[in-house]
């Protein structure tokens, strides 16, 4: 049974990673979880200088999940490079870096400066406020969404992975436009932007006021985001959005991604990742599936 799974020319050991953001960079799981379980470990996202993020308090529960508005707050490229790239080598896993930037020009620095490291894959995060557009975020409008994949491509050795924000009219427009821009892969869902209001302190429950909303709560919407988009493009997807257990992992398999990101499961259950893939590989013994791709998006 071949549990391998192959993401735009890149194999994979398993079709298991971690959503960026929710596992730091690896260290801070890797005496929890053995990263060497995992097909693929997705950084937190990093831009060309440091953020320092978002005024707190930056994360609050909610009915079925979490929100957060932490700000993207990341020790910037530099850093990063001499730190956490070598931490990760250390393993027998995939490396996806996570970037992000205020303008095209931020994201461009940072993929050139990736060209030349030791790392696999990289995901842009098309969720960030894209300053010169007066904050609307380069994912919320498909001319931009095209746009800032084809800068990115320019100066990208990796396969680049555009990651979709959910806030949108139409997903599969948006996934239309990155393909159109070049994109090797598509990773979705990001966050929901929510609210909190504390009755009690009769103000917002985080200082940014909105946040983003994951969780199981979000787990239905993102399944659908995802046939919608296998049914509109030919590359690749990551799947991501409430996954909690294998079962949710398969039926984002089943609606069509090629592979599966775990988020805010790693806080409560630090081992969710591995319980994830054995549970794959238990389903595919049972359902007489010989490889992960068998499954991927069968449910029409």
């Amino acid at each position: 049974m071949d549990m391998k799974v192959n993401i735009a020319g890149v194999e994979w050991k398993n079709p298991v990673t971690v959503a960026s953001g929710t596992f730091g960079s690896g260290a801070e799981f890797s005496e929890f979880v053995d990263l060497n379980q995992l097909g693929a470990v997705t950084t937190k996202g990093v831009a060309n200088v440091p953020w320092p993020g978002n005024p707190t308090p930056r994360v609050t529960e909610v009915y079925g999940g979490m929100m957060n508005a932490i700000g993207l707050q990341n020790p910037g490229i530099d850093l990063f490079c001499e730190r956490d790239i070598p931490f990760l080598r250390q393993y027998d896993t995939k490396i996806i870096v996570n970037v992000c930037g205020k303008s095209t020009e931020d994201y461009c620095e940072v993929v050139e400066r990736l060209a030349d490291e030791e790392v696999d894959m990289l995901e842009i995060n098309i969720s960030c406020p894209n300053v010169k557009e007066g904050g609307i975020a380069f994912g919320q409008n498909p001319k931009a969404a095209e746009d800032i994949t084809k800068a990115v491509k320019k100066y990208a050795k990796q396969p680049v992975i555009m990651k979709l924000s959910p806030n949108v009219t139409d997903i599969a427009e948006m996934a239309k436009a990155v393909e159109a821009g070049g994109a090797d892969a598509v990773s979705l869902i990001n966050t929901l932007t929510g609210m909190k209001i504390d009755i009690h302190r009769k103000t917002f429950a985080i200082a940014n006021k909105t946040g983003g909303v994951s969780g199981p709560i979000v787990h239905p919407i993102a399944v659908r985001m995802v046939y919608q988009v296998a049914n509109a493009v030919k590359v690749p997807i990551i799947g991501m959005g409430g996954i909690s257990c294998a079962e949710d992992a398969i039926e984002m398999i089943l609606a069509g991604a090629s592979a599966v990101s775990v988020g805010t499961a790693n806080f409560h259950n630090p081992a969710v990742t591995m319980e994830i893939v054995a549970g794959i590989e238990d389903y595919m013994k049972k359902n007489g599936f010989e490889s992960v791709e068998e499954m991927v998006g069968i449910v029409k």
